[in-house]
């Protein structure tokens, strides 16, 4: 995987990195707070985007962060809670279907509603395919989710002076956005042929 940052954390805090591409902080308010307490104001401004935060914080800010003691004990709790939640281990799946944990389900959706920071939905559809997202990975299932990445997001109304509809689409900034592209093993940006009729459709991966 290719991230577009290279944050520059202190490295008793370095996980904030990975926590940040990892839209695992978006349900569990352990990890919400973490980003929250560096710079409140920040986080508000940013729509609660940890990307988007690390990005802006000024680097004594972070620095003041890893000499907290109370901060350290946050941060370590959380730490440990993440890497526990990653590794599927006394998870429901686990207990009941341990030997199912090599196989992999695919879910395929038009939308991702997973954090308002990843515009990839506009509605209940993707709302429904976050929510099925969160829950499996709370519950252990190995899932991986395939839909689209959508260069707008959805779009902002608003009505004019002289009373009609209006909409903003706003572009998606891949640097203040939890998405990595997905590298093909020559370390080259993965494209895959899709074929369609009589042509191909290239097409790129990102990961969420």
């Amino acid at each position: 995987m290719d991230s577009l940052n290279k944050f520059k954390i202190p490295e008793r805090i370095e996980g904030l990195g990975e926590f940040a591409y990892n839209l695992w902080w978006s349900w569990h308010p352990v990890a919400r707070n973490l980003f929250k307490k560096i710079d409140r104001s920040l986080w508000k401004s940013t729509e609660h985007n940890p990307v988007a935060l690390l990005n802006e914080i000024p680097y004594h800010n972070l620095v003041a962060c890893a000499q907290d003691i109370e901060y350290l004990r946050k941060y370590d709790a959380c730490l440990e809670a993440y890497k526990e939640g990653l590794s599927f281990q006394g998870t429901w799946f686990d207990k009941n279907y341990h030997e199912h944990l090599d196989k992999l389900t695919v879910y395929f959706s038009l939308e991702f509603a997973l954090h308002n920071s990843l515009p990839l939905y506009a509605g209940g559809l993707g709302v429904l395919a976050g929510d099925y997202c969160k829950e499996v990975s709370d519950l252990g299932i190995p899932l991986i989710g395939v839909g689209f990445m959508y260069p707008q997001g959805y779009f902002h109304q608003f009505i004019s002076p002289d009373g009609w509809q209006n909409e903003i689409y706003d572009q998606l900034n891949f640097k203040n956005v939890a998405v990595s592209r997905v590298l093909a093993a020559d370390g080259k940006l993965l494209t895959v042929a899709v074929p369609l009729d009589s042509i191909s459709i290239y097409v790129s991966a990102w990961k969420v």
